[in-house]
């Protein structure tokens, strides 16, 4: 049963079970596997107590959620913020196995982290975190088990934090956490993966929905919130192909290209992005930066960049959970939007999501085209699952290597959702209407997940 203390939860769940109802009218043996795969196989909790630079004595809470383990080892970021509880981490973990399963590769779904907040803390502070929740969380993962990795509020620092802590205690080297340095275990291109990944789905998107408005034209305009890892990546990626970055945001406001009128060099460029990691990494805010006139970038304190733009082509969210209400995607919509892919996990509302989705299946000119984080944003894992083989064979593959492999996936997650889209939605096929990318992720990811449950018994 679902509590109404768990709304993320009660979201994503809402949203599989409404994608899910045509394919589940044709196929109702389905409807079984439906009860048992929103259940999580395992939550372990737990106290993480550590101790500040002052000598205080501080306690939070840690969490894994063993979601689903048909495909393979649990796999799913752990998450520092003080936001963190079981609703969102059951979401996420929930999220995060249909995407593990539409990536092709053999890893099951999980997620994690603690109510823990990073900002503000000294390198030492969050030392010592790591070490005491990996004390803990150790008992209950492996590298043929659970391979957790980085999410919000855990990069490479933290990441090496907890693997040195598991190496300790358990005196093994192994692939037990992905977001390695690539030095000792790490694969190429992580950092980049779901930025990258995000870029390359929206490419097949383009080709079939918009080829007008290619990427590597300074004539198409996106808009990208988030400022964190994805969210730069995202960004980079874009301006690597030759578009135009419109935003970017943070928890306080947002960075804006206000101006339909553009000017070469306006809007966020290179240096600018590096500049902003930089300042990432010692807990700056977008509000802090050095704007030269020439940019053209206004910072508008309090708001989400969604509203900001006179014209939008691309608006990729990249932030977090529900960063664009209905009224934002209307707007969107006003300002000519035609491509909406996630970057973050269901960064849409539902009214958002369904104002996307009507306006698909209305077609014509003004028609958008929505793809969900189980898709677009999956690139960020199937680089995580990489990591795990090059670690299993004791092999670095070059960035070329990895960077290629991570195209394919993207290539093919994209073909399963259309298909699926085209053969599960419901609706009559139509040369003006796209497929649901949304029913066809849902679908697919679910139909390869029951079935292995099935045949291992786990529901008949």
């Amino acid at each position: 049963m679902v509590l109404p203390s768990e709304p993320e939860f009660e979201q994503a769940l809402l949203e599989l079970i409404t994608s899910l109802a045509p394919f589940l009218t044709q196929h109702p043996e389905y409807k079984k596997a439906l009860e048992i795969v929103h259940i999580p196989e395992r939550i372990a909790q737990f106290r993480v107590m550590w101790e500040d630079d002052k000598g205080g004595c501080n306690v939070n809470r840690g969490y894994r959620v063993q979601y689903n383990s048909a495909l393979g080892p649990y796999k799913g970021g752990l998450r520092l913020h003080p936001s963190v509880n079981l609703s969102i981490l059951k979401f996420l973990g929930f999220e995060q196995t249909f995407k593990n399963a539409l990536t092709g590769l053999s890893m099951g779904g999980g997620k994690g982290g603690s109510d823990f907040d990073p900002k503000g803390k000294s390198d030492a502070e969050i030392r010592r975190f790591c070490v005491a929740f990996m004390t803990e969380l150790q008992r209950h993962i492996g590298k043929d088990t659970d391979v957790p990795a980085g999410d919000i509020g855990v990069g490479a620092r933290e990441v090496a934090f907890m693997f040195g802590q598991y190496k300790k205690l358990r005196n093994e080297w192994v692939g037990v956490l992905t977001g390695k340095g690539i030095t000792w275990g790490g694969s190429y291109i992580r950092p980049e993966a779901t930025g990258f990944g995000l870029i390359y789905y929206v490419q097949h998107m383009i080709a079939k929905h918009a080829p007008e408005r290619p990427l590597t034209a300074p004539s198409t305009l996106v808009a990208i919130s988030g400022s964190g890892n994805v969210a730069q990546y995202t960004a980079l990626k874009v301006l690597e192909l030759g578009g135009t970055v419109l935003s970017l945001s943070d928890s306080k406001g947002s960075l804006v290209l206000r101006s339909s009128n553009l000017n070469p060099g306006q809007g966020i460029t290179k240096s600018l992005v590096e500049e902003i990691q930089t300042m990432k990494l010692h807990g700056g805010s977008l509000s802090s930066l050095a704007l030269p006139a020439s940019t053209g970038l206004v910072y508008v304190p309090g708001a989400r960049p969604w509203t900001l733009l006179p014209k939008v082509d691309i608006a990729l969210p990249c932030a977090t959970q529900n960063e664009m209400s209905g009224p934002e995607a209307e707007a969107l919509i006003s300002a000519g939007v035609k491509i909406v892919a996630e970057g973050s996990n269901m960064g849409c509302s539902l009214d958002a999501v369904e104002i996307f989705e009507g306006s698909r299946r209305k077609g014509g000119k003004n028609a958008v085209w929505y793809a969900p984080g189980k898709a677009s944003n999956c690139g960020g894992v199937a680089v995580s699952g990489l990591e795990m083989a090059q670690n299993s064979q004791r092999l670095t593959w070059t960035t070329e290597e990895v960077d290629q492999k991570l195209n394919g996936i993207m290539s093919n997650c994209f073909n399963i959702c259309y298909d699926a889209g085209c053969k599960f939605s419901g609706e009559t096929p139509s040369p003006d209407v796209r497929p649901s990318l949304l029913s066809g992720a849902n679908v697919a990811g679910f139909i390869k997940v029951a079935d292995a449950m099935k045949v291992q018994g786990d529901w008949w």
